[in-house]
C-alpha cells in the first residue's frame, strides 16, 4: 500500500485501557519468563531442586503463553476463571504441607504453604517444650510477599492448563 492510500484511511487505535493491558501483559510475561528460567539456573543444585524447576517451569511456560497471545487464542472469561480458581485452590491447597522444627536454643517454628511458606507461627522459650507449647497457642503470621508468589504460580499451572485443553481440541478438531 502506498504512503497516499494510507493518509485516506482514518486509523483507529484502541482504548487507552487495551494498550495498557497489552503493555502489562506484555512486561509480566517477559519478567516471568526471565525470572522462571534464572530460577531454574540459580536453584538446579539446590535440596529441593525437583520443586524449584518445577516452579521455575511453569514460571517461564507462563512467560511464554503472555508474551505471545497472537499463536494462541485463549477464550477470556474462561482463563480468568480458570487461573483465579487455581490460585486459591492451589494456594489452600499448599496449606495442608506443614513444617515443624526446633533450633536455635529452642525456637519452634511451624510453616504452611507450598511451593513457598507463606504462613507461620512460632516461639522461642528456654526448653524445647514450653516452646512447643507456647508456638502452638502463638496466632499465624502471613507473609505477603511469598503469598502472591504462590498465587501467581498457581495461577499459571490454571494458564498452561487452559493452553493444554486448548491445544488438544484444536488437535481434535483437525485429526
Amino acid at each position: 500500500m502506498l504512503d497516499e492510500d494510507r493518509r485516506d484511511k482514518a486509523v483507529e487505535l484502541d482504548p487507552w485501557w487495551v494498550v495498557t493491558g497489552n503493555a502489562l501483559r506484555f512486561l509480566l510475561g517477559g519478567a516471568s519468563l526471565v525470572l522462571g528460567l534464572l530460577w531454574i539456573l540459580l536453584n538446579v543444585h539446590s535440596a529441593s531442586a525437583a520443586v524449584d524447576a518445577a516452579v521455575g517451569t511453569v514460571l517461564a511456560l507462563g512467560g511464554l503463553v503472555l508474551l505471545m497471545p497472537h499463536r494462541i487464542r485463549l477464550p477470556r472469561r474462561t482463563t480468568a476463571a480458570v487461573m483465579a480458581g487455581t490460585a486459591v485452590a492451589g494456594t489452600a491447597a499448599g496449606l495442608l504441607v506443614v513444617r515443624s522444627k526446633t533450633c536455635c536454643m529452642f525456637a519452634y517454628i511451624t510453616d504452611r504453604g507450598w511451593p513457598f511458606q507463606w504462613a507461620q507461627r512460632g516461639a522461642v522459650a528456654d526448653d524445647p517444650g514450653t516452646a512447643f507449647r507456647v508456638a502452638r497457642t502463638s496466632p499465624w503470621s502471613a507473609d505477603l510477599v511469598s503469598l502472591a508468589t504462590d498465587l501467581l504460580i498457581w495461577s499459571y499451572v490454571g494458564l498452561i492448563l487452559v493452553v493444554a485443553v486448548v491445544l488438544i481440541r484444536r488437535v481434535a478438531h483437525r485429526g
